[in-house]
Order: structure tokens, then C-alpha cells, then sequence
């Protein structure tokens, strides 16, 4: 597991939880599968940059601002 594939998936749970989605909700608007949404979460999986750029778009945020959130303690 890579250090910041883990803090980008927590930082991913937490802003998705913050806009009260599922992972299913998520995934979907993400179009990925939920099973490798929850992958990213756990910093089991990499993503490519296309798809970081998917999730953010499926937030509403830019990349750029869920990337700054890994560098923070406690993101």
C-alpha cells in the first residue's frame, strides 16, 4: 500500500461522506464500479489521473483542492 494512495482514499471518504453519497452513489456518478471506489478508499488501489479526475468532477471539487486535503494531518 502506498502512503498516499491510503491518505487520498480517506480523504476521498471523507468528502463523499460529507455530501451524504454512498459508495454506490458515488461510483455511479463517477462511472466506476463501487467495488473499486471502495478499493480507493481502503489505499488498496492507484488510480490513474483520469480517473481522480472523474471522482473530483463527481464531487463537484477540483482536483487540486482534494489533492491539498492529503497533505494535511487529518484530512
Amino acid at each position: 500500500m502506498f502512503a498516499i494512495a491510503a491518505k487520498f482514499g480517506r480523504v476521498l471518504r471523507a468528502n463523499r461522506e460529507r455530501r451524504g453519497l454512498s459508495q454506490e452513489a458515488l461510483a455511479g456518478l463517477a462511472d466506476l464500479n463501487r467495488s473499486y471506489l471502495g478499493e480507493i478508499e481502503r489505499g488498496v488501489a492507484v488510480p490513474s489521473i483520469d480517473t481522480l479526475q472523474k471522482l473530483a468532477d463527481a464531487l463537484g471539487e477540483k482536483l487540486s483542492v482534494l489533492v491539498s486535503q492529503c497533505e494535511e494531518d487529518d484530512p
